[in-house]
């Protein structure tokens, strides 16, 4: 099953994202749940980091909040919120869509 991760980073965090951002990429490839697909979200300029989205392949909701609250983002404080939803994977334009399994199409 996917899951749609949305975190919105405190005013604040941009200096312990940067501190933190090799810790996290390593988190997230040795992960228990699989990325699907990963980035920070920017402000309108393009260029300022405000938060992280996610979608992860993952059997349970319990499982993806498990890891999420593992993450070293979150250890160091860099969201203010977090949201976790189920998410149903419905339009995918990327060329066959580079790897995803079908079963997780709907």
């Amino acid at each position: 099953m996917l899951f749609a991760v949305h975190c919105l980073d405190h005013a604040d965090a941009l200096p312990r994202r940067l501190a933190n951002y090799d810790a996290h990429k390593a988190y997230l490839a040795g992960g228990s749940v699989a990325t699907v697909i990963s980035g920070p979200l920017v402000a309108a300029d393009g260029a300022t980091m405000i938060g992280s989205l996610f979608v992860f392949s993952a059997d349970s909701l319990d499982e993806v909040k498990a890891f999420n609250a593992g993450d070293p983002f979150n250890a160091a404080n860099v969201w203010q919120s977090v949201s976790i939803n189920p998410f149903l994977l419905r339009v995918d334009n990327r060329p066959d869509g580079e790897g995803l399994d079908e079963k997780l199409r709907l």
